[in-house]
C-alpha cells in the first residue's frame, strides 16, 4: 500500500509518499526556520502563507523522487490537528484537493501520533509501549497495548520541554531555535548550577518546566545584577541534566509499572542528545525491553511519520468521507 503523507501543522512544509508503513520512497520538506528567526519564533500568518508558497511543489518533488504519478497513491494521510489553525488548513485543504481529484481515500492523522509512529520507520513494535512524546509543543507520556491503542498516562502542566529549552536558549544568547544549542553547549559543561528537579507527586506522570525555566531566568538575571559571570556550557549542563532526568525516570517508572517490552522517544526533543544518552543508559538496566529514536531526520515534522501512521489507523478502519 502506497501511502502520501502531508504534513503542515507547523512550521515545515513536508510530502512523503511510504509504501507499507516501512519504505520511505520520498521525503521532501522545506524548512521555514530562517524565515522565523528573525522574530525569534513562529508567526503563525507568515507560515501559512509560506505554506501556500511552497505545498504545490512540495508535493511535485515528492512524486518526483519516488517516481511515482498520482495514480499510483492508495491513500492520502494528512497531519489534521493539533497545530497551528491557519497552517493545517493549508494542508487539510491541499490533501482533500489531491484525493478528491484522482480518487482516492483520504484518512486525518494526529500530529502525535505522527511523531510516535516515526519510531516504527526504525523498528517493528512491540506491546505494550510507553512512548515519551517530547517537542516544543507537547510533553506526555501515552501507554500503547496494539496499534493505534493510546492511553495518556501524564502530560506537562504548564511548559513543553521543548518550549523550556527555547526559552531557555533565547535568554542565554543562544541561536534560534535555541533548544538544539543548548544541548550543544550542555555538552561541553559540568552539572554546577542547583536547579529544581520537579517530579510533582511521586505516583504522578505529569511534567512541569514552567518553575525550572524561570529558575534559569531567574539565575541570569541576578547574576547580571551582581555582575557576576555565568560559565553557559555548566549552566546549559545544569539546566539539561534536571530536564532529562525527570523525563528519563517517569518513563523508566512507567515502563515498570506497566510491563512494558518497548520504550519509544518520539518528538523534536527526541534529536537531543543528552536525553538519548541517559535514556540509553537507563533503559540499558531493564532486561528485555527495547528502546527506540527515530533518526534525526524524523525527530522534527515530517510527513513519513504522518504516512505512517495514517497507514496503521487506515488499517485499523478509521477512516472517514471528505
Amino acid at each position: 500500500m502506497i501511502v502520501l503523507g502531508v504534513e503542515t501543522s507547523c512550521d515545515e512544509t513536508s510530502v512523503a509518499i511510504v509504501k507499507d508503513g516501512k519504505q520511505v520512497l520520498a521525503n521532501v520538506v522545506f524548512s521555514q526556520i530562517a524565515i522565523h528567526e528573525e522574530f525569534g519564533g513562529v508567526v503563525p500568518e507568515v507560515a501559512s502563507r509560506h505554506h501556500v508558497g511552497k505545498l504545490t511543489f512540495v508535493f511535485e518533488q515528492a512524486l518526483q523522487q519516488a517516481q511515482l504519478n498520482a495514480s499510483d497513491i492508495d491513500l492520502v494521510a494528512v497531519t489534521s490537528e493539533p497545530g497551528l489553525i491557519g497552517s493545517l488548513l493549508v494542508g487539510i485543504i491541499s490533501a482533500e484537493a489531491f484525493a478528491l481529484a484522482n480518487n482516492i481515500p483520504i484518512i486525518y492523522v494526529n500530529h502525535l501520533t505522527g511523531h510516535i509512529y516515526a519510531n516504527y520507520l526504525e523498528s517493528d513494535f512491540y506491546f505494550p509501549i510507553i512512548a515519551l512524546v517530547v517537542s516544543g509543543g507537547h510533553t506526555e507520556l501515552v501507554l500503547m497495548r496494539d496499534h493505534y491503542d493510546f492511553e495518556i498516562l501524564g502530560k506537562t502542566m504548564d511548559d513543553a520541554v521543548g518550549e523550556a529549552y527555547d526559552k531557555v536558549g533565547r535568554v542565554m544568547g543562544l541561536p534560534y531555535p535555541g533548544g538544539k544549542y543548548v544541548d550543544q553547549l550542555a555538552l561541553q559543561g559540568t552539572f554546577r548550577y542547583q536547579l529544581p528537579l520537579v517530579y510533582l507527586d511521586k505516583d504522578s506522570y505529569n511534567f512541569s518546566f514552567s518553575g525550572l525555566k524561570s529558575a534559569v531566568i531567574n539565575l541570569i538575571n541576578q547574576s547580571k545584577m551582581k555582575n557576576e559571570e555565568l560559565n553557559l556550557a555548566d549552566l546549559a549542563a545544569s539546566f539539561q541534566t534536571v530536564a532529562t532526568t525527570v523525563l528519563v525516570d517517569k518513563t523508566i517508572q512507567a515502563a515498570q509499572e506497566y510491563n512494558a517490552k518497548h520504550i519509544i522517544v518520539a518528538g523534536g526533543v527526541a534529536a537531543n542528545r543528552g536525553l538519548r544518552n541517559l535514556m540509553k543508559e537507563k533503559v540499558s538496566q531493564l532486561p528485555g525491553v527495547v528502546l527506540t529514536f527515530p533518526s534525526f531526520e524524523y525527530c522534527t515534522d515530517n510527513a513519513a511519520m504522518i504516512a505512517v501512521s495514517g497507514y496503521f489507523k487506515y488499517l485499523k478502519n478509521q477512516t472517514r468521507n471528505l
